[in-house]
């Protein structure tokens, strides 16, 4: 399929700029549903044809035998790394240019549910952070770093997207950096009209990333039921990406203004990994052990949130840092000779 077999190869590359650009003309969270929709599609195709192992590919020569999750839902086509990415870099670039006019109650460059449709500068936009993305997430399984490839790369990509566009790095920081009660007693920021007046019609002192699901209770609570179902969908096919596909579909009802869907991608996806790391322990441990990783991606997308995200003016994603976060521990594990996993690459640690 590749021209070069590299990361250079030039029609992998025209898929990943496209593929940045469908997510800058859908919006970051259509593109990732759609993402999510399609890794389920491709891992049910795996299950039912008794392939094995991780559909993730370290170089564009192999992207042909990777599958439809390796491919499209996972590789250069919708990967979040490309699709979603892309998306939050054109939301970013049309929030500092004022292309965005909607009632969303938060600075407009974290509305990643909004499509920016035909706008050529945001599809170029989206386009290049596409590319840079499929970049970022090769180079990181070239060089085997310890952690989710996708997830990093979407991580990195927020933070240089931030860069680019002249949006401080980690929002403002003269505030309690945990505490999202601000947002909960309607607290705004201080605004001047035309008259230099100044009133408080401006933005939420904190912009919490899910109001409905920033709470240390609920997440816990939430990560723990998804993470058995994780641990359980992976025992039960062998699925790494399976429970996460699912997941990540709900997305799809997040950007169709379904109140209150919860987001759970983040905690579904660790779980599966982990629960098939113990391939000696018994079904019921394994999934155990998946509740406790849901339980920990769920805390730390939270963290993630509040740091990085509440007090910021674009939207730097809260499930891909608590991906990172407990891939890179599933690694350290696996190094440690407690898991045995192929899901996390761990040559950059050996």
């Amino acid at each position: 399929m590749a021209v070069d077999g590299g990361l250079l190869a030039i029609d992998v590359l025209l898929v990943a700029f496209a593929g940045g650009a469908v997510g800058a003309a859908l919006g970051g969270y259509a593109a990732y549903g759609l993402a999510g929709l399609v890794v389920t599609v491709g891992e049910i195709a795996r299950v039912t044809s008794g392939a094995g192992g991780s559909p993730l590919v370290a170089d564009s020569a192999d992207l042909a035998n990777a599958g439809v999750t390796g491919l499209v839902g996972y590789g250069p086509v919708l990967g979040p790394h490309v699709a979603f990415a892309g998306g939050a870099a054109a939301a970013a670039y049309a929030g500092r240019k004022g292309h965005l006019d909607t009632d969303f109650p938060y600075h407009e460059a974290k509305h990643l549910a909004a499509p920016l449709g035909p706008r050529p500068g945001a599809l170029a936009v989206g386009g290049v952070f596409g590319v840079l993305g499929y970049w970022l997430a090769g180079l990181s399984l070239r060089l085997g770093l310890p952690w989710d490839p996708v997830a990093a790369s979407v991580v990195v990509s927020a933070l240089l997207h931030r860069a680019v566009f002249g949006y401080p790095l980690l929002g403002r920081l003269d505030t309690d950096l945990l505490d999202m009660s601000p947002y909960r007693d309607g607290d705004r920021r201080m605004a001047a009209d035309g008259d230099g007046a100044r009133s408080l019609a401006g933005r939420y002192v904190v912009e919490p990333w899910l109001p409905y699901q920033s709470e240390w209770l609920s997440v816990s609570v939430l990560g723990l039921v998804v993470g058995v179902f994780g641990g359980f969908v992976a025992v039960a096919t062998g699925s790494y990406f399976l429970a996460f596909g699912i997941a990540a579909t709900g997305l799809l009802f997040l950007t169709a203004g379904v109140e209150r869907f919860p987001v759970t991608h983040h905690m579904a996806l660790p779980a599966g990994i982990a629960a098939l790391a113990l391939p000696n322990a018994g079904p019921t441990v394994a999934v155990l052990v998946g509740g406790a990783f849901g339980v920990l991606a769920g805390l730390v997308g939270e963290l993630a949130q509040r740091v990085l995200y509440a007090h910021a003016d674009t939207h730097l994603d809260p499930p891909s840092v608590a991906i990172v976060v407990t891939t890179l521990l599933v690694a350290l594990l696996d190094l440690a000779g407690v898991f045995q996993q192929a899901a996390v690459p761990t040559v950059g640690l050996a």
